[in-house]
């Protein structure tokens, strides 16, 4: 990890409300450069609302978010030019091709007209997209269509990377690229990612927090008691028995 303390991200006490309900309640979040945050949850404990309030998808009820120094409520375009940010189901257009797909959206990320093949060209590589770079992503199989919508939240080499189910749909041997793409990128940003296996986030992430029912009730470094981490999300498996996880 970066020894620089100045967080890249910061939320303090976000709330969300769906009528009289806090799907989000009192969530604060710090990251630095190099973090990776496993965001671990089992269904409906509100993992994907966060992380869109965190992308400025969706506006808090309560609390503040702050990206690369940016406030998101006051500053929103600088500080959204600095997020990457894959929801739970890509953001793809079926009918383009990978490449001009990936063009697009440096286009809109503003990334400048002379560095568009380079960057186009490097984030296929780098997500495995080169040899499917002409065909329509519609006509890709649900692994390659993650893996394009991995490429466009980090195309334009954003400050802070949101990721919400990035292995799913995945083959173990894409998982395990995905998890060295994560941790490489890691190395000038910070990452949050979102998931409902505990391996997934023991295998790479420097911290791990646990949500149920819209809270966060664990928060620690990924090299703290894991036996503990264990215990409690095996009581919130067998608490919510019977319910799908995502």
């Amino acid at each position: 990890m970066s020894s620089d303390p100045t967080p890249l991200l910061q939320a303090s006490d976000l709330t969300r409300m769906v009528n009289t309900t806090a799907v989000v309640d009192n969530v604060s979040l710090s990251l630095q450069r190099g973090d990776i945050l496993g965001l671990l949850g089992l269904n409906g404990a509100g993992k994907s609302t966060t992380l869109k309030m965190l992308a400025g998808v969706l506006t808090p009820d309560a609390g503040q978010i702050t990206i690369a120094g940016h406030s998101l409520h006051d500053d929103p375009i600088a500080a959204k030019q600095q997020i990457g940010f894959l929801p739970d189901q890509p953001p793809v257009y079926p009918d383009l091709s990978v490449a001009a797909y990936l063009k697009l959206s440096a286009q809109l990320r503003r990334v400048p007209s002379n560095h568009l093949k380079e960057q186009t060209d490097a984030i296929m590589e780098r997500c495995e997209l080169t040899e499917v770079a002409k065909k329509r992503i519609g006509k890709l199989s649900k692994g390659y269509q993650q893996r394009v919508g991995l490429a466009q939240a980090l195309i334009h080499k954003p400050a802070v990377a949101l990721l919400d189910e990035p292995s799913n749909g995945l083959d173990p041997q894409q998982m395990q690229s995905m998890r060295n793409l994560i941790t490489d990128v890691a190395e000038q940003s910070c990452v949050i990612f979102s998931t409902h296996l505990l391996s997934e986030v023991t295998a790479i992430c420097n911290r791990i927090a646990v949500m149920h029912n819209g809270k966060l009730v664990h928060n620690q470094r990924a090299d703290e008691n894991l036996d503990q981490l264990q215990n409690l999300f095996n009581e919130l498996v067998q608490k919510e028995s019977g319910s799908a996880i995502t």
